[in-house]
């Protein structure tokens, strides 16, 4: 009988969405199948479970691995996670995200799993946190960044607070990018107009846009209410995303009287970006988004909030426009500026699109994994 000589692989994250489901999807994707046999785990996800089901990822969706707190199901998760990694053998356990990478260590660990790696989109605490809260997750992550092998932090402010914090051995951190199509649409009139289309917008006048979920941390109310403070005659604000704060937020817009499209989850979102004239992040903190990105490879100018990776990208003067977060009236000046200065902010995004080099490619991504992941201290037969 022939021996299985790929390494098998368990990529966990809590919620398989949004733009660290697409990072993790994608690194899947960008690893040799000859090399590494990948099983997906998830708590939850949305069209990237179809995604991988169709690329032939094997997905299993452990249903008590969820975001909020929830000591029962917690330990129920944790408990899961170690029996499957014992019955199944993995030589490799990379998590995603706070929940899934603190259970998922620690059941690796328990499982005697030889390899542990974990990905820092962001940091679990930020200072919109209590700070007893706060140094509880510090702590936390302390304690499993024992456990890790190899920590991939995406973007250098991500990976600065992780040395600085201490909570995985300096030698072990490696700052990673965002894997996006290089090759997407890049904003032309006729690709401008293709895609107002097909979002359903009729009007000549100026588009706001921004993509993320609908969520605390992406502040999406700052976006509202800065679109309401322009008051600009034929302005339309566009949200591409869905999630938990989507009654409220709508709500919101009606009663400022925000001109906002919510156009909910979308599968094209490279093909709608050519849409936008400005392309907005309003978020409290980040890692480093792959929206913001993917605006800037399709020559979207960009206006973001000053938190944690995002100036990796963002060069106030030179690639983009910074505003602190939580300031939707800074948010408003800013956009509005760029609005009213067209040739300023098609240099700014020319300068964008010109630093985003291949190292923000899938490929660059799937080199960046394979190191990573060799060598594990040791492999099972």
């Amino acid at each position: 009988m022939k021996t299985e000589q790929r390494l098998r692989v368990a990529t966990v994250i809590t919620r398989f969405e949004a733009g660290a489901g697409i990072v993790a999807l994608r690194g899947v994707q960008a690893l040799d199948p000859a090399a590494y046999r990948t099983t997906i785990v998830t708590g939850s996800g949305d069209r990237l479970l179809g995604l991988a089901s169709d690329a032939g990822i094997e997905v299993i969706v452990e249903s008590t691995l969820r975001s909020p707190i929830a000591p029962a199901d917690d330990i129920r998760a944790l408990h899961r996670l170690t029996r499957l990694f014992t019955r199944r053998g993995f030589h490799i356990v990379h998590t995603h995200s706070a929940k899934a990478g603190t259970l998922g260590r620690l059941a690796a660990h328990r499982a005697g799993v030889p390899h542990i790696v974990h990905t820092f989109h962001g940091l679990p605490y930020h200072e919109f946190q209590s700070a007893a809260r706060r140094g509880a997750y510090i702590r936390i992550e302390r304690y499993v960044g024992q456990l890790t092998d190899a920590a991939l932090c995406v973007g250098s402010a991500v990976s600065v607070e992780v040395v600085r914090r201490g909570l995985v051995r300096p030698e072990r951190v490696r700052t990673i990018g965002v894997p996006v199509d290089l090759d997407a649409p890049v904003r032309t009139p006729a690709t401008r107009a293709r895609a107002r289309e097909a979002l359903g917008l009729t009007g000549a006048g100026p588009v706001v846009g921004a993509v993320g979920r609908l969520a605390h941390q992406k502040h999406p109310e700052a976006f509202v209410r800065a679109l309401a403070a322009m008051r600009r005659p034929g302005l339309t604000g566009v949200w591409i995303g869905g999630g938990e704060l989507a009654d409220r937020v709508h709500k919101l817009a009606v009663r400022e009287g925000a001109p906002v499209l919510f156009a909910g989850e979308r599968p094209d979102v490279p093909n709608l970006l050519p849409a936008f004239d400005v392309f907005a992040l309003p978020s409290r903190y980040e890692g480093l988004p792959v929206a913001i990105v993917e605006a800037m490879v399709s020559g979207v100018p960009v206006v973001a909030t000053a938190v944690n990776s995002v100036p990796d990208v963002v060069v106030p003067g030179r690639t983009g426009l910074l505003v602190p977060p939580q300031r939707p009236d800074l948010l408003a000046l800013a956009v509005g500026h760029l609005l009213d200065h067209p040739r300023e902010a098609a240099r700014l995004a020319a300068e964008a699109r010109a630093r985003i080099g291949d190292g923000f490619s899938s490929k660059a991504l799937g080199e960046e994994l394979a190191d990573a992941y060799t060598p594990p201290r040791a492999a099972r037969p």
